[in-house]
């Protein structure tokens, strides 16, 4: 199992995402577990368990923060059109590249 956080502004928007996204890592039988959070929670605690890191556009400027804070852990900006149109399987293409997988 892999996991998957997808970090936005407050989480909500993204919480719709997170759902599409799941959609199609199921019917492509992805072992993924996959989550919304805001982007403050990434600075909180030192447990660092997730696999891959996916940032909203509207936080795409804490990429650098975000890379420095987790540097071993794949992390990139959702591509804005895919975000607003809540593609789900255009992101868990992005999250399949990112993991090699």
């Amino acid at each position: 199992m892999k996991v998957i956080r997808l970090y936005c502004a407050g989480g909500m928007s993204s919480s719709m995402l997170v759902e599409r996204m799941k959609e199609s890592a199921t019917k492509q039988n992805l072992d993924y577990t996959i989550s919304a959070h805001g982007v403050n929670d990434i600075f909180c605690g030192d447990e660092h368990l997730e696999d891959c890191i996916l940032l909203g556009p509207q936080v795409g400027f804490q990429l650098d923060k975000v890379k420095a804070e987790r540097p071993n852990i794949p992390t990139e900006v959702i591509d804005m059109v895919a975000y607003g149109m809540m593609d789900g399987e255009k992101v868990i293409a992005q999250v399949k590249r990112m993991l090699k997988d």
